[in-house]
């Protein structure tokens, strides 16, 4: 049902079948606090699976109205995220700043026009996700708010 291995069942081959299953959307996201954790418990991420298993339930509730358990859910799971960047010194920084931005909007599923809303001017989107145009330090704390991700992500 949801784009996860559980942690603790998971070999090479599982790792494999992941990126088969398919992702987490938000509306496969309960509202409330235990079925939250019945479906995907908070535990400490040690490898790259949890890691990943971990993001992909963040970025489904990314940008979404929650509720406060959602809320309080979502501040774990962010909370292990940044432990584990910090603990393994690695913080995701793969390619460019746009490349990065253009990973986050296209797994949470917006298009340029709504990226250019999010930031005040819907005609900007394409602007910023081709590169031809640089991120300010508000939309730096726009989109970092919006994606629950450190600003320095997208620098």
């Amino acid at each position: 049902m949801f784009g996860i291995a559980c942690a603790g069942q998971i070999n090479e081959s599982d790792t494999l079948m992941r990126k088969n299953r398919h992702k987490t959307v938000f509306a496969d996201i309960p509202p409330d606090y235990a079925a939250l954790v019945a479906m995907y418990p908070p535990r400490p991420i040690r490898d790259s699976v949890d890691y990943a298993n971990t993001m992909d339930i963040v970025i489904a509730m990314a940008g979404h109205k929650l509720t406060r358990d959602q809320d309080d859910y979502l501040t774990i799971l962010s909370e292990m995220i940044l432990h584990y960047d910090r603990e393994h010194d690695e913080p995701r920084k793969r390619g460019t700043p746009h490349q990065r931005l253009q990973y986050l909007v296209k797994e949470a599923g917006l298009s340029a026009s709504d990226l250019g809303r999010l930031l005040g001017n819907r005609t900007m989107g394409s602007l910023f996700l081709t590169g031809k145009r640089d991120l300010s330090k508000a939309n730096i704390r726009k989109l970092a708010e919006y994606f629950k991700v450190r600003a320095d992500y997208f620098l």
